[in-house]
């Protein structure tokens, strides 16, 4: 019985320290994907849809808020000659004007970002794709946020900034964009990593 153990206990010793190396090997690319993103030509249209959207969002709610201020004032106006029951239904009137007024303003930020959301969706699918490509092609196994990085080897051939192969991937030239800021705890809060082969999607 204790042989049977002793062998058992062997064997797993042995299955550990195969694999050690093998996860040791392990392969770790990372990419700035907020430079390359800023860097898109796709971008520049983004942006601009997205500044003319913005744009009508406060126009209509400032033409919201402005009758607002118009009842009130005619409220205030009028406020000394008014009955006690007029009076409680005007404030009503305005209480309920005010708060339509707050959800019209969260309603409008909800479909703004959802409008940035469908605007990027591509952009986002196409630099996903190609930081796929390029970590098959380097046989990289999982693909990190450079934001993401507390700490980085540079030494290391088993940690490589697959940036520029990435930019260069979607024809994008980085010259004089800083793509690789150094790791910091400020960084621990980013997104979680983008495993390569298709996983990050």
């Amino acid at each position: 019985m204790l042989n049977r153990i002793y062998v058992s206990l062997l064997a797993l010793f042995v299955v550990a320290l195969v694999a050690a190396p093998a996860a040791h090997a392990q392969k770790i690319g990372y990419t700035n994907q907020e430079a390359i993103l800023a860097n898109m030509p796709e971008m520049e249209d983004v942006q601009s849809q997205l500044q003319q959207a913005a744009q009508q969002q406060q126009q209509e709610l400032q033409q919201e808020q402005q009758e607002f201020q118009q009842k009130m004032q005619q409220y205030q106006n009028q406020q000394s000659l008014l009955s006690d029951s007029a009076r409680v239904r005007r404030e009503r009137e305005l209480r309920q004007m005010q708060a339509e007024l707050q959800q019209s303003l969260q309603n409008r930020e909800q479909r703004l970002q959802q409008r940035e959301m469908e605007l990027m969706q591509p952009l986002l699918e196409e630099l996903q794709t190609a930081i796929d490509d390029v970590a098959a092609s380097q046989s990289i196994d999982v693909v990190m946020r450079t934001q993401a990085l507390l700490y980085v080897d540079n030494n290391s051939q088993n940690v490589v900034d697959i940036t520029p192969d990435v930019a260069q991937q979607l024809g994008i030239d980085l010259s004089g964009t800083p793509t690789a800021p150094q790791p910091s705890v400020d960084n621990a809060s980013s997104p979680a990593p983008t495993s390569g082969g298709g996983g990050g999607r």
